[in-house]
């Protein structure tokens, strides 16, 4: 299937590695001008390195979007390079870590505030500079990337800043889609990226199991009995990305391999 993105222009925040790289490499090869967006400028090098000669012009521009400034002054820079910007996948977050997640005495209101900045504040900073280009166009995509604690307690600030990012994509697609802007949010559950053997290993030493042992509790717990990879993941976000996807806005994807037990209609 032609997902009709040749000639688009993206932006993925958290794009120098995991799932945003993954994402970026996915619409590259489906032949979008993309620019990777990330903290770290020696990373966003590498990385666009990598996807060079994938099929369409990738571009590296470093930010941070947990200040304002910053993402303005990379919105404007990613139009001088790109002409505009057509889709927008938020991916920039910071990393949940591995173990048992904080009780509520152990919840402080400096780690919730970090989280809010940057996801939820930062996913709301890249629309609020992106969004008023595609509707000038008539047309635009904007892909949330959140998470599987949107949906399962046992992380309050992961389930607090994921069902917030939710509640905002809907609020967007509402408000955009008559410009023909659509706005969904994605849920991967546990993905493996490049971290993961790293995360194993320390999943395992808190559990007292080895990591092959962890991979399968986890694997376990999925409908299809294994864990997604973040090639997988950028599959569906390419095609929500696309004209395509004409027919879904303001809804949540999961892209979890499935979670045995719940559910959801």
């Amino acid at each position: 299937m032609d997902l009709e993105l040749a000639g688009r222009r993206a932006v993925v925040t958290g794009g120098s590695r995991g799932i945003g790289l993954a994402v970026a490499r996915a619409l590259a090869g489906e032949g979008a001008d993309v620019a990777l967006v990330a903290r770290d400028p020696v990373a966003l090098d590498t990385a666009a390195s990598g996807l060079a000669g994938l099929g369409g012009r990738v571009v590296a521009v470093a930010a941070d979007t947990s200040d304002d400034r910053s993402v303005r002054a990379m919105a404007q820079r990613v139009c001088e390079l790109l002409g505009g910007v057509d889709v927008l996948v938020n991916g920039a977050a910071r990393v949940s870590a591995p173990g048992p997640a904080p009780k509520l005495a152990e919840v402080t209101d400096d780690a919730l505030r970090a989280e809010v900045e940057t996801k939820v504040l930062g996913y709301l900073r890249c629309a609020r500079v992106f969004a008023p280009g595609m509707v000038a166009r008539g047309w635009g995509r904007i892909i949330n990337i959140s998470g599987l604690h949107a949906r399962f307690a046992g992380s309050m600030v992961g389930s607090i800043r994921n069902v917030s990012v939710a509640a905002m994509t809907k609020n967007l697609a509402d408000e955009l889609g008559p410009s023909g802007v659509n706005v969904t949010v994605v849920h991967p559950g546990y993905t493996v990226t490049e971290r993961t053997p790293g995360t194993l290993a320390a999943i395992a030493s808190a559990r007292g199991v080895t990591p092959d042992e962890a991979r399968a509790e986890m694997a376990a717990t999925t409908s299809i009995g294994r864990l997604v990879t973040a090639e997988e993941v950028a599959s569906v976000v390419a095609f929500l990305a696309s004209p395509r996807s004409v027919a879904i806005t303001g809804d949540a994807v999961v892209v979890g391999g499935g979670q045995r037990g719940p559910i959801y209609y």
